[in-house]
């Protein structure tokens, strides 16, 4: 009986612990967190897309807390959400994704950036996009997108950037375009588009700075507001479409700085005479076969409509039955055999004689490279008037100059691959010879030091000057690296390049040889010894000019598609007729493979343009600097000249960085103010505190962009930002122009910046 009074309290015993020890367990091991709901829109897209050949994709997975570090993908910490990061912009460009583009995007509501462009995504655009309001740019071009643009496309309150060209979209321009009113560029061109072009949509449009809607199908006449967007400073391109009838009298109203192109259309009657249609030039008006008038050269008559001029006076057309009756008898045989003699001597001596030209030319070219390597040997600083005289791409200087200029070259580093352990001194170019004994005789003055190497000038015996960097004594065992590297510098020849000539390799010293020149950098000339530049508004727009040519051409025609990373003034050498040349490029490969630490440039960890010590920026091939930038500061001011994106954790280098920095040079010339950066870290315009991962627009901002664009904002008088020295002699209409072309340089988004060709051509145009 006692052993039965006790099972009461026994028996509950046993399921007591097992729900303590359940309980424990959950503690210990929580159910893992479900991902946000930014992330499931997220993996909507990747399950709509059915090939992904660089698996691009790969690593967004479900079991991930949340998307703020999936490849393309950026968040920010949003003061207005309760979830801690809303995904802010997305960017899958160019991985050759194929499948569509799903509605569960336009859940993003905090998304501002989506950047799609560059695959093959086909299908329809859903209208659910657009219900991502906070979306201020959307890049799809270069895609296989089908249907119309859809009708809620201005939905977003905020939509600034709008790119959808090259795909194949049908059907008009929807009537709701008028009410996208903070849009700035609108790019349609390279699609199906058709139907007229309704009026009252430009005028709505204030703040359109763009717009290009080329090689579509529209037709009918051009609406007579389309000439009503004040705010206009960029393209306006109609061209390769249908368009009939006149040309709208609004068009002369449009701004000088703008650039229209109505080619391949059929519009008639006489262009109407206004200073800016005239100033386009008569390539905006060609292949329209009714147009008339200045600037074609094709007078209109009394009807306003193309006349065919009458032959000149003295030449009229004679029929058949005007000619005078021919001999009846012909040539005699002796006399044919002459004639034929005579002409076949003549050939030959025409022959002979372009022979002769040809080697003359020839000869002449291997002697200097092609005219795009400029017209100095070794040492020399001349230039030509300023143009690409072999194109935009040099093609003559660039595939010629390794079997013509530096045709010894690579037989040379061939030789020295098994001798590098001995040291060899390579040279980079035919005309370029002396022995190594030679340059360690000769009289050597140091210009600078510091992490980057020591640069010394040196003097030759035959008197020329150059200017030799000593890098580091470690990298041993990477002469090919190293070689290949200087190779592919050497053959970047342009005039508004400094050049290498040469290289030394041994175990325990690696030495470049370059151009010295010897009117010091922009930096100082801008300072100027008295604090303020003496430089002419002539100089400063040449300067300008030479660094985009050089950019240009370092971008698109260089062996190795060069991004420089770290353009500034103190990179920036003038010769004595204060031509421009860019030095440093590709040399901080050059660099790490001469280190004694060997790294590797492309790891994301490393910055290829950490800031380092001023006084050794800008030193291949520079003069001596100014006094006050041989000093280093922990900021480093030369920083202010980096590209926002180019500050983020794991930014991968790119050719946009440069045409950033170019726009603050470019400020900076037309101000004479040195550029500022501030981290905005306690909030942004809208109240949003920025995080590590959040957009660019949330980094560092230059204080100088932003001083100059609100002073245009508020129509502020030019005297109030050019450069004191240069209000005695500025032309207005040129310094606005060369300000808008350095703000759109200094967009903060870089897919809107433009390439450097095309910043190029436009500061050309300024001044003709």
């Amino acid at each position: 009986m006692s052993r039965l009074s006790l099972s009461p309290f026994s028996l509950p015993v046993f399921p007591l612990i097992v729900i303590i020890s359940t309980l424990i367990l959950d503690a210990l091991n929580p159910p893992a967190a479900a991902l946000s709901p930014d992330g499931l829109a997220l993996l909507a897209f990747k399950s709509a897309v059915s090939g992904d050949p660089s698996s691009a994709l790969g690593s967004w997975a479900e079991d991930d807390d949340d998307p703020c570090h999936w490849p393309g993908v950026s968040c920010a910490n949003l003061s207005s959400s309760t979830d801690p990061n809303r995904v802010v912009a997305v960017a899958v460009s160019d991985k050759n994704l194929s499948g569509y583009i799903p509605s569960e995007l336009g859940s993003l509501v905090f998304l501002r950036r989506l950047n799609l462009h560059g695959n093959r995504l086909s299908g329809s655009i859903p209208s659910q996009l657009f219900n991502a309001t906070s979306l201020h740019s959307l890049f799809l071009y270069d895609n296989n997108l089908t249907g119309p643009i859809p009708f809620f496309i201005c939905d977003p309150p905020r939509l600034q950037n709008l790119d959808l060209s090259r795909n194949s979209l049908s059907g008009q321009l929807p009537p709701d375009l008028r009410s996208c009113h903070q849009l700035q560029r609108l790019s349609l061109s390279g699609n199906r588009l058709s139907g007229t072009i309704p009026g009252g949509i430009w005028p709505q449009l204030v703040n359109l700075v763009q717009l290009d809607i080329s090689s579509n199908i529209f037709e009918g006449p051009l609406p007579p507001d389309i000439g009503d967007l004040s705010s206009l400073s960029g393209k306006l391109n109609l061209s390769h479409n249908r368009f009939s009838g006149p040309i709208p009298e609004s068009l002369g109203s449009l701004p000088p700085e703008v650039s229209l192109d109505l080619r391949y259309n059929n519009l008639s009657g006489k262009i109407p005479q206004s200073e800016f249609l005239s100033n386009q030039g008569p390539t905006a008006f060609l292949n329209n076969p009714g147009l008339c008038g200045f600037p074609l050269q094709i007078p209109c008559s009394d009807g306003t409509s193309p006349v065919a001029t009458a032959p000149p006076r003295g030449e009229e057309t004679i029929t058949e039955t005007e000619l005078p009756p021919a001999r009846s008898k012909g040539l005699r045989p002796g006399l044919i055999v002459l004639i034929s003699m005579a002409d076949a001597a003549g050939i030959a001596i025409i022959g002979i004689i372009m022979v002769y030209v040809y080697w003359k030319v020839r000869d002449r070219e291997r002697e200097k490279g092609c005219s795009c390597a400029g017209k100095s040997n070794l040492g020399g600083e001349g230039y030509f008037d300023g143009h690409w005289r072999c194109g935009h791409c040099c093609r003559i200087g660039e595939e010629g100059s390794s079997e013509e200029d530096g045709g010894g070259n690579e037989e040379s580093v061939k030789s020295a691959d098994n001798e590098a352990g001995e040291g060899r001194l390579v040279s980079m170019d035919k005309g370029f010879e002396f022995e190594l004994d030679e340059l360690l005789r000769s009289s050597a003055y140091v210009l600078g030091k510091g992490g980057m190497g020591i640069v010394y000038k040196v003097v030759l015996g035959n008197g020329v000057p150059v200017a030799v960097r000593r890098l580091g004594e470690g990298g041993g065992q990477r002469y090919k690296e190293f070689a290949a590297e200087a190779q592919a510098i050497s053959k970047a020849r342009h005039p508004n390049l400094v050049r290498l000539r040469a290289f030394y390799w041994a175990q325990d010293e690696k030495l470049l040889i370059s151009d010295f020149i010897s009117n010091g950098n922009l930096a100082a000339a801008l300072r100027g010894r008295s604090g303020q530049s003496s430089l002419s508004w002539s100089i400063r727009l040449r300067i300008a000019k030479g660094v985009a040519r050089g950019l240009a051409y370092l971008h698109d025609c260089s062996p190795r598609k060069f991004v420089h990373g770290d353009i500034k003034p103190s990179n920036i050498l003038l010769d004595i007729n204060y031509n421009p040349l860019i030095s440093d490029f590709g040399l901080t490969r050059l660099i790490s493979i001469a280190s004694t630490t060997t790294f590797n440039v492309n790891d994301p960890t490393i910055s290829v343009n950490s800031p380092s010590c001023s006084s050794m920026k800008g030193f291949i091939g520079a003069a001596l600097p100014s006094s006050d930038a041989t000093t280093c500061s922990a900021s480093d001011r030369t920083s202010s000249y980096r590209a926002p994106e180019a500050r983020l954790p794991f930014a991968q280098p790119t050719q946009k960085w440069d045409v950033y920095s170019f726009g603050i040079v470019l400020i900076e010339l037309l101000t004479g103010r040195q550029p500022e950066s501030i981290l905005p870290h306690v909030t942004t315009i809208a109240g949003e505190v920025a995080t590590h991962s959040s957009s660019t627009e949330e980094v560092f901002r230059s204080e100088l962009v932003k001083w100059v664009q609100k002073l245009f904002g508020k129509a502020c008088p030019l005297a109030e930002m050019v450069d004191p020295m240069l209000l005695t002699e500025v032309q207005t209409k040129e310094v606005v122009a060369a300000f808008h072309v350095a703000l759109v340089c200094t967009e903060i988004d870089p897919e809107v910046r433009p390439r450097m060709k095309a910043v190029s051509d436009s500061l050309e145009r300024i001044g003709q």
